[in-house]
């Protein structure tokens, strides 16, 4: 009766427009809110009449009558009803924000409730969060409402702004369980897993009970720092706990289980669950999708159907997942006509899991299609664009996808710039880099462990060590990602004694080495020919940590003994191999044969490869050149014959440059640069003063029954040379010269370039098909051994 002002009259109709609305009679109640005189009309009943259609899905009829109010009946609750009706509306999220403006235009002072309500709006960015956070300091809100701390908080953690929301944290006067929640979660999501172990040792010590969402969060940081230990003690805590049958809590242990490889565990605790729902059907089948259970996928998928469950919360996204994965572009193309018949190709997620599922296939046009059928293209449908580019070696594409998300005005997100870093990464476009470094510090991106990580291996792979090592060293937090991109930076720089010791680091800051880092390891010792190390690391990664190589594992190491000619340990290690026949390895032996002149071998590899991988012509390549160099010429013709009668054509080598965020690209003996002759004129230049520096020319690189003359002529102008050359035109004197190439150098090449890096006085980075050589001073980084 105080809300109508002690008005018995109104207080009866309120109570009646009450009554109606809850019974769900929503034409009587508007009926009746219309006959009230506008004497009567009051600010609860207008709430109550906005909430009643708010809360029976008809936003339109709320937004209407909100509209149509006299203005002097808003009040803050008006409003906030209002923002949240729009709120929860599909494609409504831009109309809440939009009236919030409006409500501080009216001067009607938001209250906590109100700066909740906005702060959870999906279309609210970090600059809103940024925005409103003054709100609530000038309000004393974060004083007075633990509400308001837990709902700015984790805004800010929901968009990668951990600092900012640790200062809310930090300044919050009364934390409750929701706080720590909500700081724990987010430090988990940046994966500074450390620090939101301390949180929740501090909330125990505090004295606050663990809810589900705590469970959950730690849960998530098991998860994320592959603790298998520290998940199994929160199983525990669980299972102590009231939390023990909550199906919640019970899908996060799923969950956990499924991405720890966990599989036993995770399908025992689903048999023993006394309640399944749609999420525990979904977290396990995508356990299952991801040890290529296909089988058990099926089976669930159709147990969830005939159990009734929702069709339209069937896990297609997971199934179309799988699809990708395999990849089985039939199987995807069944799931994608399901969905139409249903009417959920739309669908958001499903519509994201389609784009990525066909760019997996390798349809990319599919994946555009899907794309430009979105009505709301998020940040996940351009990531997912980008992604799929990336993926399918379409760099350019993803980059021009990237500036068209940012002109749509779709803020990316950290998925984003990890995949637009490797486009710039494969590019070895250095400039582009930089500037989505940049972008990234103004955007608040930088302190994810991932942005980090894909900066490091952007700047390695674009020749820049040091940066990279600067970026390794300034990263708050590190995972055990970012120790194995600095591993593998060390390693493609043929930096085996500083790989090893980052490896060594690695384990004594207690992250465990996986795979990938041991294939790292391997690949250094192979770059400079560490067979005793070699296979220290390859039986240490077997006995010590439980892990079974990869075919590349063992290509390392056959690479690395046949290096140095031990072809009987390379035969040996070929008969232990749980493979078959696999090119990567043959290739190895190949090249090994062609450094020591093995004839025998190389002839064995090659017609491996000739049955393995048909199409290839590198192996008839090699063997005819590996024939050549011993002055067997009739036998080099012979198989050089073999490749044209089947075909096949010499992968043509090319070397490029960035200059001005442009890609310059050269073959051998180029004309087709416009500045072709000024590159001639200063490689001429540079051989006059390298022939007066004693530079000989090594003729057995040019593998030609032709005259001198014209050996050394085809030597000249190898497309790393009209790189440099072309560098050296266009950049300031003692700047560093980057070259990209997609095949090895020549022996001549390589000390060419050495020589070259000492007369111009400039450091040269030159990547191949496999490392980088850096060549300054007359040096080359690998020490000649490559």
């Amino acid at each position: 009766m105080v809300k109508t002002g002690f008005d018995p009259a109104i207080y009866r109709l309120n109570l009646h427009l009450h009554s109606l609305i809850s019974s769900g009679r929503l034409a009587q109640a508007r009926a009746l809110f219309d006959q009230m005189a506008p004497h009567r009309l009051n600010a609860f009943s207008l709430n109550r009449m906005l909430s009643g259609y708010s809360r029976s899905g008809q936003i339109a009829a709320a937004h209407s009558l909100f509209l149509s109010s006299p203005p002097r009946l808003r009040d803050a609750v008006t409003w906030t009803v209002m923002m949240a009706a729009l709120a929860a509306a599909p494609g409504r999220a831009a109309d809440a924000l939009s009236l919030f403006r409006d409500m501080l235009r009216e001067d009607v002072a938001p209250d906590g409730v109100a700066l909740s309500t906005v702060l959870n709006v999906p279309a609210a960015t970090s600059s809103t969060t940024a925005s409103l956070h003054p709100f609530a300091v000038k309000l004393g809100l974060l004083r007075s409402s633990v509400v308001v701390c837990n709902t700015l908080l984790d805004a800010y953690c929901k968009h990668g702004h951990l600092a900012a929301g640790r200062r809310v944290f930090d300044e919050t006067p009364c934390r409750d369980a929701v706080t720590y929640n909500a700081m724990m979660m987010g430090c988990s999501k940046e994966g500074l897993h450390g620090e939101a172990l301390d949180l929740f040792s501090h909330m125990r010590r505090t004295g606050l009970g663990a809810t589900q969402f705590t469970f959950s969060s730690m849960l998530a940081v098991a998860t994320g720092a592959g603790d298998l230990r520290l998940g199994r003690q929160v199983h525990g805590l669980v299972a102590r706990a009231s939390s023990a049958h909550n199906v919640f809590v019970n899908n996060s242990l799923l969950d956990f289980y499924s991405k720890c490889d966990c599989i036993g565990e995770m399908e025992k605790l689903f048999d023993e669950m006394p309640e399944h729902d749609n999420v525990s059907y979904n977290v396990v089948i995508a356990g299952y999708a991801w040890s290529w259970c296909a089988g058990t996928v099926l089976r669930l998928f159709r147990e969830m159907q005939e159990l009734g469950f929702d069709r339209q919360a069937l896990p297609y996204a997971t199934l179309l997942s799988v699809a990708g994965s395999l990849p089985h572009i039939g199987f995807g193309k069944q799931i994608h006509a399901q969905l139409v018949l249903l009417g959920l190709s739309s669908d958001d997620l499903v519509g994201n899991a389609l784009i990525d599922m066909y760019s997996k296939c390798g349809m990319l046009d599919a994946a555009k299609t899907n794309f430009a059928n979105k009505n709301d293209k998020t940040g996940v449908s351009w990531t997912a664009m980008i992604t799929g580019h990336v993926q399918n070696g379409q760099q350019e594409e993803a980059l021009q996808f990237f500036c068209d998300m940012r002109r749509a005005g779709v803020s990316p997100d950290r998925a984003t710039f990890s995949s637009i870093i490797k486009a710039s990464s494969s590019l070895a476009m250095i400039g582009l880099g930089r500037q989505l470094h940049s972008y990234l510090i103004r955007s608040g991106h930088m302190a994810s462990v991932f942005s980090g990580s894909a900066l490091l291996d952007m700047y390695a792979k674009c020749g820049c060590l040091d940066e990279a090592l600067r970026t390794f060293d300034e990263m708050p937090e590190r995972n055990s990602i970012s120790w194995n991109a600095v591993i593998s930076a060390y390693a493609h720089y043929g930096q085996a004694t500083n790989a090893i010791k980052m490896f060594e680091g690695m384990l004594r800051y207690g992250f465990k080495p996986d795979s990938v880092t041991f294939l790292s390891v391997l690949s250094a010792c192979s770059h400079n020919g560490l067979a005793e190390e070699c296979m220290k690391y390859f039986e240490l990664m077997e006995h010590e940590y439980g892990i079974s190589p990869w075919k590349e594992h063992y290509s390392c190491v056959i690479d690395t003994l046949g290096r140095v000619g031990r072809f009987d340990k390379v035969q040996k290690m070929l008969g232990e191999m749980p493979f078959g026949d696999d090119p990567i390895i043959w290739s190895s032996i190949l090249h090994s044969c062609r450094i020591h002149g093995n004839q025998d071998l190389a002839r064995v590899a090659a017609e491996k490869l000739f049955s393995i991988v048909p199409t290839d012509a590198t192996p008839y390549v090699i063997l005819s050149n590996i024939y050549a160099k011993a002055g067997k010429w009739e036998d080099a013709a012979r198989v050089k014959k073999a490749m044209r009668d089947r075909g096949l054509r010499k992968e043509s080598g090319y070397s490029w440059v960035e200059f001005k965020q442009k890609i310059y690209s050269f073959s051998s003996n180029d004309q087709t640069n416009p500045m072709i002759a000024e590159v001639e004129e200063e490689l001429e230049r540079l051989y006059k003063e390298m022939d007066r520096q004693g530079y000989k020319p090594d003729t057995s690189c040019a593998l030609h029954q032709v005259d001198d003359d014209l050996k050394l002529e085809s030597l000249k102008y190898h497309s790393e040379r009209l790189a440099i050359a072309f560098a050296l035109i266009n950049t300031p004197p003692g700047t560093p010269i980057r070259v990209m190439k997609n095949l090895s150098a020549c022996l001549d090449c390589h000390a060419a370039i050495k020589m070259m890096s000492k007369i111009v006085n400039r450091d040269i980075i030159v990547r191949d098909s496999s490392r980088f050589h850096h060549f300054k001073d007359g040096v080359c980084s690998c020490g000649d051994y490559w």
